[in-house]
């Protein structure tokens, strides 16, 4: 028990640190317990609800609930299951966390480190953080996913590029980028969403079938839309 504890207050000093993520995570392998992951769920919504800014109209709760529901679901279609599955899910949850920062450059990193101070608290192991850390800096634009698990959570943060509600969480997503002073007009805006759906593309099997098409259309539409400009 006394080697645990001492392990923990060294993981936190290192996490409050400025060393980098990974150097954090080995600190805290030696924790046995199982993950208790409705109570690291319960902890990051709350401090989500909390601490995010009203001009996070894109990036509030209601967005890390969205890639949750679709994470599982997408961890369906590629028979992940058991602790595999949990971990997405995990990731789901604080791969936005770094936002609490209220800023959008290196949110992903942010994210990382709240997950290895928390984490550990909730019974997680050293290689858990360490494969949800992946899947959070795999989200960082442009995607960049090493294995499964990573492309289910980018799919999942993406979803609505291929869904019926593109549009609208589109303007959601605008209307943040404009308070924070990241996009000029809608002119600009459009333009950059032509940019982004062509160089975009799902990466599992589950949404290159179910999500791609759609996403086509609706950059066929946006080029026409920007053509007339």
């Amino acid at each position: 028990m006394r080697n645990t504890f001492l392990g923990n207050c060294a993981f936190l000093r290192c996490a409050l640190s400025n060393k980098a993520p990974q150097a954090c995570v080995h600190l805290n392998t030696d924790l046995t317990h199982s993950m208790d992951y409705r109570a690291a769920k319960q902890y990051i919504l709350s401090k989500l609800r909390r601490g995010l800014s009203d001009q996070l109209t894109y990036h509030g709760v209601h967005h890390t609930l969205d890639v949750l529901k679709m994470a599982t679901e997408i961890c369906a279609g590629e028979n992940i299951n058991g602790h595999e599955l949990v971990l997405v899910k995990t990731a789901a949850l604080y791969h936005d966390s770094g936002f609490l920062k209220d800023k959008h450059a290196g949110h992903e990193y942010e994210g990382c480190l709240i997950a290895q101070a928390s984490l550990p608290g909730f019974g997680y192991s050293g290689r858990d953080i360490d494969v949800i850390c992946g899947m959070i800096m795999a989200t960082k634009i442009p995607q960049s996913p090493n294995n499964l698990l990573e492309e289910i959570i980018c799919d999942a943060d993406l979803d609505y590029l291929g869904r019926d509600d593109f549009y609208k969480i589109g303007d959601s997503l605008f209307d943040e980028m404009q308070a924070y002073h990241l996009i000029q007009d809608e002119q600009a805006w459009n333009r950059l969403q032509v940019s982004f759906l062509t160089a975009h593309s799902f990466h599992t099997s589950t949404n290159r079938m179910l999500r791609e098409p759609v996403k086509q259309q609706y950059l066929e539409e946006l080029k026409g839309l920007v053509a007339t400009y």
